[in-house]
């Protein structure tokens, strides 16, 4: 029943991404292992919805550890649960919530162990600027750890690049890239365990540098962010932006144009109205920026359609049901044309 009900909403989360995003580029499936056990390791730019833009793109379930904050109602917890979600706990969670993370490093190391998939965000948290911070060494204690426990297990790590164009904003591009898969067993050894941790995070790193767009934190990331905004580059075209970044050649300045809005926008929110009143509310209150998309995107998924039910119900009682299933059909078509058609331009903040 479970396995029923986590497909059952991964296709729900899946057909609302496709909804609310203007294009998802995923490349690198093909890296994906069929079988056994897979520790992808992804950056975390935009919040809860780095994860289920993953998930989604992953044929096999996969488990992923999340801030423990989202976990604080029970009802809530039990429902992420049931979608293979599990917290991880940080020192902002409090000092004594720390040892919570024991428990969670022991499922974690049983999924591997029964050649599940887990999905980790080695940074430890979330943060929008385009470059690939130092990772953690939590995630190697659970790998490591699993081979000491389990030592006949195998487990390949599946480095994840997630690049978005705006995260910040709807709707925005977004691009997925799978790296080569890594296996960790001949990285373990027991005798020298930091080193093993050192080299292992040396490689996950490398290889998420070229599976995102990767400027150097250092004092000339804003400058080199600057050129290649004023240049309005395809953030999701990884690789040429990389290259751009490798050689120095930035492309010429390009004009802007006037931000005039998508006509369709006063459509869509004229038929939405309720739930985009309550969206523009609710947003007010969401005080990280990297929680914006993760919040809309709920909204979007659940409440619209709500709406257009609502809707749909008082024209069918009104008119009759070919008319209401028209503007049923149209009311999603609507919001799916918006989407794929709106222009999408770079941000000097990210």
């Amino acid at each position: 029943m479970r396995f029923i009900i986590y497909y059952f909403f991964k296709v729900f989360v899946k057909t609302g991404l496709f909804f609310y995003s203007k294009k998802i580029k995923v490349s690198g499936k093909n890296n994906i292992p069929k079988e056994g056990a897979v520790l992808f390791t992804s950056n975390h730019p935009n919040g809860l919805i780095d994860p289920l833009i993953i998930a989604t793109h992953i044929k096999r379930k996969t488990h992923f550890l999340v801030q423990a904050g989202v976990f604080k109602n029970k009802s809530v917890a039990n429902f992420f649960d049931l979608l293979g979600m599990m917290p991880i706990y940080r020192i902002r969670d409090g000092i004594k919530q720390l040892s919570k993370n024991e428990e969670i490093f022991n499922k974690c190391q049983k999924l591997l162990k029964n050649n599940k998939t887990l999905l980790i965000f080695p940074e430890g948290s979330h943060d929008r600027k385009r470059t690939i911070r130092p990772l953690s060494k939590g995630f190697t204690r659970i790998i490591f750890g699993t081979l000491n426990n389990y030592p006949d297990t195998k487990i390949f790590i599946v480095p994840v690049g997630i690049t978005y164009q705006n995260s910040s904003k709807y709707p925005s591009k977004v691009a997925v890239n799978f790296g080569e898969p890594i296996l960790s067993n001949d990285f373990y050894n027991k005798d020298n365990l930091n080193n093993s941790i050192k080299i292992l995070k040396e490689k996950i790193s490398t290889q998420l540098e070229n599976l995102i767009v990767h400027i150097r934190d250092d004092e000339y990331y804003a400058s080199t962010l600057e050129k290649l905004n004023k240049a309005q580059v395809d953030f999701t075209e990884v690789k040429k932006v990389n290259n751009i970044l490798k050689i120095q050649e930035f492309p010429n300045k390009k004009q802007f144009s006037k931000n005039h809005k998508n006509p369709l926008f006063y459509l869509v929110i004229l038929n939405s109205l309720l739930p985009y009143l309550l969206w523009k509310k609710l947003s007010k209150k969401v005080n990280e920026i990297e929680f914006i998309d993760t919040f809309r995107f709920g909204i979007n998924m659940i409440l619209f359609p709500l709406f257009y039910i609502f809707q749909t119900s008082i024209i069918y009682l009104l008119f009759n049901k070919k008319i209401a299933l028209s503007y049923f059909i149209f009311s999603f078509l609507l919001v799916l044309l918006f989407t794929k058609t709106s222009v999408n331009k770079t941000e000097s903040s990210i």
